[in-house]
């Protein structure tokens, strides 16, 4: 930023002038490697503060940003024995994930999209919930009954929804409340 003008307060608005200044935006990339920076040093200093061995690297996301079409900072943990990271069906990195895009979009005074996985355990969770689409599509196809799963987040469901949108003969809906929220798929009449 740069003063072209201080301006003057004036007496009861006479004689007053408006400030004038230059305001100039960093680059996209400048901000976008300042964000990976500080996203990278929080989580790995909320990892030192859990006493958590572990290592984070950044990775090239393949998903772009809903609106923005920006391409969100990608942080993959390794170590050994990080099931505690993970927590049941993935929770505690969820939690985790939540945290650090809090600290990092509050530092940075912008919504600066993030995702983070631990050892691989979203891809892999990702392929678990495809072929359980599948296998229960399948199901559903042969006997004609519906099939309702367990109660998963948004994500999740998303995936499911995803994985049988174009599979013949099925549809799928969500049903139920918050937590309890679970994928029913149906024949197709």
């Amino acid at each position: 930023m740069e003063v072209l003008n201080k301006g003057k307060p004036g007496f009861l608005s006479f004689g007053a002038e408006e400030a004038r200044v230059r305001v100039t935006k960093l680059p996209a990339e400048e901000t976008d490697r300042a964000s990976i920076i500080l996203a990278k040093e929080i989580l790995g200093r909320l990892l030192d503060l859990m006493k958590v061995p572990a290592s984070v690297s950044v990775r090239e996301s393949l998903l772009s940003g809903a609106t923005t079409g920006r391409v969100p900072i990608a942080l993959d943990i390794s170590g050994e024995d990080l099931g505690i990271l993970i927590g049941r069906r993935g929770q505690t990195l969820s939690a985790l994930q939540y945290l650090v895009y809090l600290m990092v979009s509050h530092q940075m005074k912008a919504q600066v999209y993030l995702s983070m996985d631990v050892e691989g355990y979203r891809e892999r969770r990702q392929e678990a919930l495809r072929n359980l689409a599948l296998r229960m599509a399948e199901r559903v196809k042969a006997t004609g009954h519906s099939v309702t799963l367990e109660p998963m987040p948004a994500r999740e469901r998303r995936i499911i929804h995803m994985a049988l949108q174009d599979y013949p003969d099925v549809t799928t809906h969500s049903i139920g409340e918050g937590e309890a929220r679970k994928v029913t798929i149906l024949a197709q009449k």
